[in-house]
């Protein structure tokens, strides 16, 4: 089961054009991150639409980043990958950054989805961007909108300083589930 999963994974990151790629012209690392900008700003509009107090509110809020996933489950074993961007709102920096998930459980299927996380402080930004991210096990979120207050009603707080929200093509994801995903610096874009 370990080498199916290896070869799930390898067959996703060589389908999103993953970190084995032979080196780009700086042209084609300019598209690659105009796309990446394009996808979180269309992934953003969409937020806007089901949640309008964000679009007022994220521009006040540290940072954020915006990711698009990819993923594939056959029978027992599933694995995604996805790219995105994290923005600093201080200092405007933008960062681009790679996902990778992992995941066991019964399933056939292709989903794609899209994740917005919202960081309530530049600390957990910047481990965020710095030091990568990962899930592990399963985690399932709730809604806390008491929590959060109005501005960022229906987001999953999912670590210490960090909302999130899921979108899929039917709208905002009702429950968050992550199982073995990690995030970090795409190094050919940055």
């Amino acid at each position: 089961m370990r080498y199916l999963l290896m070869t799930l994974m390898l067959g996703l990151a060589t389908l999103n054009g993953a970190p084995a790629r032979a080196a780009e012209p700086a042209a084609d690392l300019d598209k690659a991150r105009a796309e990446i900008r394009q996808t979180a700003q269309n992934t953003l509009t969409a937020l806007f639409k089901a949640r309008p107090s964000v679009e007022q509110a994220l521009p006040k809020a540290p940072g954020f980043a915006v990711f698009t996933n990819y993923g594939l489950t056959v029978l027992y074993l599933g694995g995604g990958v996805g790219k995105g961007v994290a923005v600093n709102n201080i200092s405007k920096k933008q960062t681009f950054m790679r996902m990778v998930e992992a995941q066991a459980g019964l399933g056939l299927g292709v989903k794609k989805y899209q994740v917005v996380f919202i960081f309530e402080t530049e600390d957990a930004l910047n481990r965020f961007v710095e030091k990568g991210w990962e899930f592990g096990g399963q985690i399932t979120g709730a809604a806390k909108a008491a929590e959060t207050g109005g501005a960022y009603q229906d987001a999953f707080r999912v670590g210490e300083g960090v909302l999130m929200y899921q979108l899929t093509d039917t709208g905002l994801a009702a429950e968050l589930t992550l199982t073995g995903t990690k995030y970090f610096k795409d190094s050919e874009l940055n």
